[in-house]
């Protein structure tokens, strides 16, 4: 049999293969090789094409707590929860800005 035998991603020269190593992550990801084998009508060649596609994993997600309170005008009202108390000063020296508050629409 035939000493050179290798594998696909081995062929074109080794494109495929710097394809696939040019996404290489550094950070966790998804990669894709997508393979589309084209014969031509005698099936005597077979023409590859080779895509490589990755997809960064989502980052982390960003989360908050809001709690419920009216706002004197007997409206209610979604307040941000801070870790100190407005206006408290913390270890080292930063001061606690005010919460963000959303304004809640009636029959939305």
């Amino acid at each position: 049999m035939n000493q050179n035998r290798k594998s696909i991603i081995d062929m074109a020269q080794g494109a495929i293969k710097e394809r696939a190593d040019y996404e290489t992550p550094t950070k966790k990801r998804t990669l894709t090789l997508q393979l589309v084998f084209s014969p031509d009508s005698e099936r005597r060649q077979i023409g590859v094409a080779v895509t490589a596609k990755s997809k960064l994993e989502p980052t982390n997600p960003v989360g908050t707590a809001l709690y419920l309170t009216g706002d004197g005008n007997g409206e209610l009202t979604a307040v941000e929860m801070v870790p100190q108390i407005p206006g408290q000063q913390d270890m080292v020296g930063g001061e606690q800005e005010e919460p963000a508050t959303l304004r809640l629409v009636k029959g939305a």
